[in-house]
């Protein structure tokens, strides 16, 4: 096909002026209300984290930050949300760890990790713990282990749900140990604490923050964290990895992400004030206090992080055979 000297100057032209209107656009944005879609219900961790982020933003943003939660489906019905929505900037989610899981346990998922989304910035985790009766007989992760394979039965983990990072943390747990044992499903922490304290199961691996009453009671025994690094919430508390576990790393997390096709420059200005979050002082103190450990970093960074979940367990749940409820 043959162009004219007009058309091609026109079109020229026209690509000159893309990065001055995508400049524009970020320049002009916010110019009104931002939601930002939590996938939980109000009261937990993440959403205190989600509603302290939101006004953070919205105090440096100029515009109010409107926190609506969209609970259910284990995360699914709030990611939907996102991947359908407008991708102008104005709608955002505070992405947890089942974003990554999903598309291991749900094969036909209205939406794609990588395709549906633009992932702007790591918000923090929840460490998981090995928590267990302190009446047990072990003190240590390695006891724990030699406990485990010496019981024909192998270990009996309680986990908050089928499918969460807990469990796949058990599951992972159990195989870089050689280790046999189940993984008995209850509906959220509170339950398996109770069937922990009375010593019908002999170990959670999930977040503290419902443990804490009972430890500090002495009911309870920390004896190790699955982060790549100690928490400071528990910093006496080693972690798998120094145990010799070095596989067992996993955690809950959080992220803001965007509808794919939102302009680059919305994502990095985002970016660059959610990272200002978490360099808050009060911001971090608030955090911690819900049991959340601060992240940050850059948006390839947790891009990069959001494809490594997803090859990891996706190898535990085919290898553990893991089905949804």
């Amino acid at each position: 096909m043959n162009y004219t000297r007009r058309q091609l100057l026109g079109a020229a032209a026209a690509a000159g002026l893309a990065p001055l209107a995508t400049s524009a656009t970020a320049q002009a944005w916010p110019g009104r209300p931002i939601r930002l879609i939590s996938p939980y219900n109000a009261g937990g961790s993440s959403d205190i984290l989600t509603r302290v982020l939101g006004d953070f933003l919205g105090s440096r943003l100029g515009q109010p930050v409107v926190v609506e939660n969209k609970a259910g489906a284990g995360t699914r019905i709030a990611n939907e949300y996102i991947a359908k929505a407008a991708p102008d900037g104005y709608t955002l989610l505070h992405a947890a760890a089942p974003i990554a899981i999903g598309e291991a346990l749900y094969p036909n998922l209205p939406y794609d990790l990588r395709k549906s989304f633009a992932p702007i910035v790591s918000t923090a985790i929840a460490p998981l713990f090995l928590v267990v009766n302190a009446e047990a007989p072990y003190k240590t992760v390695a006891e724990f282990l030699q406990w485990g394979k010496a019981n024909p039965a192998g270990f009996n983990f309680g986990s908050p749900g089928a499918g969460s990072a807990p469990h796949l943390t058990a599951e992972l747990f159990m195989r870089a140990a050689g280790a046999q044992g189940v993984v008995v499903q209850f509906k959220g922490d509170a339950p398996a604490y109770t069937e922990l304290l009375a010593g019908r199961i002999d170990a959670t691996l999930t977040a503290i923050s419902t443990a804490v009453p009972h430890i500090q009671a002495g009911k309870l025994r920390v004896l190790a964290v699955a982060n790549e690094q100690r928490s400071p919430a528990y910093p006496d508390t080693p972690t798998f990895v120094e145990s010799g576990l070095t596989t067992v790393v996993g955690y809950g997390w959080y992220g803001l992400m965007a509808p794919a096709g939102t302009p680059a420059a919305i994502v990095q200005r985002l970016n660059t004030e959610t990272n200002a979050a978490i360099a808050n002082a009060e911001v971090r103190k608030k955090a911690e206090a819900a049991g959340l450990q601060l992240r940050g970093g850059t948006a390839a960074e947790f891009r990069t992080f959001l494809d490594s979940e997803a090859r990891k367990w996706s190898q535990v749940i085919k290898a553990a055979n893991i089905q949804p409820e």
